[in-house]
């Protein structure tokens, strides 16, 4: 199995700022969010995360007896200019472009279309066949990151587009589960909150 974990609220989510490169640390709140996560989770035997300090520390916060792998794949997407900014004070125009063409790139930041091109290569990999990945049977491999990566993953294993984003919403600390069925992923459960 697949588990894919939110990190927990950090500072700027709770100041609801678009929050994608910039380092900011988890509150209480995102630390007992984690602690939450990790009491729900069964045997792991891998975890990768992200190289954001929000995702490192909501790695370590699961109390996993597991080394933490960094894989850049899994950061969240770069909002560019628009970094920092106050969700209700971004452009409505911006708004309309961003949801209506995955392609749209912001001044100096990434692509949802990106974010899925390097999200689903990481996917292909976790759940590779040799005994390693997320179709082993010797336990689940977990992966801690952030909302555009996880709803990535989830287009993967749904086989749609990335702009599948704009219809999902993804709670800090939830757990989204994506198995193996015959030959595709199938998900299991998204946006579970412990």
């Amino acid at each position: 199995m697949l588990i894919l974990v939110r990190h927990g609220e950090a500072t700027g989510n709770a100041q609801r700022l678009l929050l994608g490169r910039t380092d900011s640390p988890l509150t209480e709140v995102g630390r007992a969010q984690a602690a939450a996560v990790g009491a729900r989770l069964g045997r792991v035997h891998r975890l990768v995360s992200s190289p954001l300090r929000r995702a490192l520390d909501t790695a370590e916060e699961l109390g996993l007896d597991v080394p933490i792998a960094v894989d850049d794949r899994w950061v969240e997407v770069d909002y560019g200019d628009h970094e920092g900014t106050a969700v209700g004070d971004l452009p409505a125009d911006v708004w309309r472009r961003w949801r209506a063409d995955p392609d749209f790139r912001p001044p100096g930041g990434e692509t949802l279309t990106e974010v899925g091109q390097r999200v689903r290569e990481a996917c292909e990999e976790l759940m590779d066949e040799d005994g390693n990945g997320a179709r082993a049977d010797n336990g689940d491999v977990v992966v801690v990151s952030h909302v555009s990566p996880i709803k990535a993953a989830v287009a993967w294993a749904l086989g749609t587009g990335d702009q599948l984003a704009w219809r999902l919403h993804l709670s800090n600390g939830s757990i989204t589960r994506i198995a193996w069925g015959h030959d595709l992923p199938l998900v299991d459960g998204f946006n579970c909150l412990p």
